[in-house]
């Protein structure tokens, strides 16, 4: 939980305490009684494809995991639906557009307070680069993709899976619980 001091709606200090009828602390304004609710950010993104089978990654520009390889995803936007997060941050990093197809993988990570959701998507043309958050964008097919150095485990797992069940021809939406990885993980694991 992070930590906060002064209420976003009066600038009272808050405190931490158990509302009544809940069943976990908050941060609550000691003036104007507002309840503070901290919830798990959404990580969206897409799986490109394009008509050959091969599947578009992005080397990050950025930490966290600097240098290594993943799908295009980021943090949803208030105001914005799943399915055009994961639109928006294909074109933010790989600048590439993409038909957005069905929510396929869903990972919850509670130990980072993170869920990550990513949707099937086809490219819709071949006119991509690499976008400031990105170092460079390519197409891979499932043997040339650079296992070793993929970014995080949600997409890695989301890819094995999305091969396995594209070489038998038939995608189904999956889910799991991700547990904390045996090294210390930073925000995005």
């Amino acid at each position: 939980m992070a930590i906060l001091k002064y209420c976003p709606e009066c600038g009272a200090a808050v405190e931490l305490r158990l509302p009544q009828d809940d069943h976990r602390e908050r941060y609550v304004c000691a003036t104007c009684g507002t309840i503070h609710y901290q919830n798990p950010k959404l990580i969206v993104g897409a799986i490109p494809e394009w008509e050959d089978g091969r599947i578009l990654l992005c080397r990050r520009a950025i930490e966290p995991r600097h240098g290594l390889w993943t799908l295009p995803a980021g943090f949803m936007e208030n105001g914005e639906t799943a399915a055009e997060a994961a639109a928006r941050e294909t074109l933010e990093e790989a600048n590439a557009r993409v038909a957005i197809g069905e929510l396929y993988s869903m990972h919850s990570l509670p130990y980072i307070d993170q869920v990550h959701l990513l949707f099937r998507s086809q490219l819709l043309d071949l006119e991509f680069s690499p976008g400031v958050e990105s170092l460079e964008v390519a197409l891979f097919t499932e043997s040339e993709i650079p296992w070793d150095t993929i970014a995080f485990r949600p997409v890695k797992f989301t890819l094995q899976r999305y091969f396995s069940e594209r070489r038998n021809g038939s995608f189904h939406f999956f889910s799991a619980d991700l547990a904390p990885p045996t090294v210390k993980p930073d925000h995005h694991a």
